[in-house]
């Protein structure tokens, strides 16, 4: 007879094998939702906005960009200074800060005072990037820590594809205020759900605390953050202007149904790295390098053929979605004792390329036309690719077979 631990359908616990918390784990892809929706959902309610602050969409465009620099500015810094503080406490303080920051921004009608509650809201923004990876990790088992990560990263490819178009919906039939005050109330919710739900894990202490070059040394660590660079400028140069794309192969009219197209595909992209990062995270990062690459080339080559443009758009959000768990779990396997100085690096980096995507974008419209956009998203993955095949050691690394326990007398 078999031992009862064996027979099929026994729960994990009873089996002996590790759990995740998923309510904490949700929690922490709330917060990630909160952040990453509070940087882009100016753009959902631009001409709204723009007309009740009295300055021009260019102007208030920049509500975006300021808040790009708040982080970029204060990322490392408060990673720095705050390392000692417990988990939960500064994960708190990081959520307060978006609610005290959607409010005035909700309510304001000085451009200064939203551009300084902007300015705030990207602060909150480094804060909450530099803590949530390795705090979701923290709350896992080891053979679980990449799926984890990949969980909480599932509010990235949610406010992208359901968080932009809810808020422009509620910027249109309510007022665009209406959607940041939303925001407040999903983030005073969510500070009840942390308290409630989320355990605490201790800070550094003071004579822990790595400095950023001393980050930068550990082997694997530099490849992450060049690999981050590239990714993000090249994808963020082609979001930023997929309109202005579409519109120039003669699709301008079906933007929404590309974008809705990628935003699907992004999130069955996070499902199948949360599957697999813990085991095959070298293999999908070359994967969704591969594919992101494959997807700009059907734009840069047969874009005028629509059927092909929504296939590159399941291509692109396949490649895309897993793309934030990947690169953060990288980081925080490679670094070790160094994650907490490195991951605040990969947030400054990403957000700079974030912003540079814009500037570098803006620069190729004017001097080459929208159809440079999905070349320089290949001439940025081809050096991707190069670095990531070339981390096999560190970085990332190639998987190492663990031989299976042998079966005792019983089994």
């Amino acid at each position: 007879m078999r031992p009862q631990a064996d027979r099929p359908g026994r729960s994990r616990a009873a089996t002996g094998q590790p759990k995740l918390p998923l309510s904490a784990l949700l929690a922490l892809a709330t917060a990630v939702f909160v952040t990453c929706l509070t940087e882009i959902l100016p753009a959902g309610v631009l001409p709204a906005m723009s007309a009740d602050l009295g300055v021009d969409e260019s102007a208030t465009g920049q509500t975006v960009t300021i808040y790009a620099i708040g982080t970029v500015a204060t990322a490392i810094p408060l990673a720095s200074a705050t390392a000692h503080w417990p988990r939960k406490r500064l994960l708190l303080t990081a959520m307060a800060g978006f609610a005290l920051a959607n409010t005035v921004t909700a309510v304001s009608s000085n451009y200064p005072l939203t551009m300084v509650a902007r300015f705030v809201a990207g602060m909150a923004g480094g804060l909450a990037w530099a803590l949530l990876a390795g705090y979701a990790r923290s709350l896992a088992p080891v053979p679980l820590q990449g799926r984890a990560i990949a969980i909480a990263m599932t509010g990235v490819p949610v406010a992208l594809s359901v968080g932009v178009p809810a808020g422009a919906f509620l910027g249109a039939t309510l007022g665009w205020r209406v959607a940041f005050l939303t925001m407040t109330l999903i983030t005073v919710a969510l500070l009840g759900w942390i308290t409630v739900a989320v355990p605490d894990r201790p800070g550094r202490r003071t004579h822990a605390r790595v400095r950023m070059r001393t980050a930068l040394t550990v082997s694997g660590v530099a490849p992450v953050l060049l690999v981050t660079v590239c990714y993000v400028l090249g994808h963020t140069i082609l979001y930023t202007y997929i309109a202005t794309f579409l519109d120039r192969v003669g699709m301008g009219g079906a933007t929404d149904r590309v974008l809705l197209v990628f935003g699907v595909a992004a999130m069955l992209g996070v499902w199948i790295v949360g599957a697999q990062v813990d085991r095959r995270l070298r293999t999908l990062m070359v994967a969704s390098t591969v594919l992101v690459a494959v997807a700009a080339a059907i734009l840069a080559t047969v874009a005028d053929q629509p059927a092909l443009v929504y296939v590159a758009a399941t291509l692109w959000g396949l490649g895309w979605g897993g793309v934030p768990a990947l690169l953060q779990a990288a980081v925080q396997s490679t670094a070790g004792g160094a994650a907490d100085a490195a991951q605040a690096m990969l947030v400054t980096l990403w957000n700079a390329a974030t912003a540079g995507g814009g500037l570098v974008g803006g620069a190729l419209l004017n001097l080459f036309g929208a159809l440079a956009f999905p070349w320089s998203v290949l001439a940025l993955l081809g050096p991707t690719l190069v670095i990531v095949l070339a981390a096999r050691a560190h970085g990332f690394p190639a998987p190492v077979a663990v031989p299976e326990p042998a079966r005792t007398a019983a089994g």
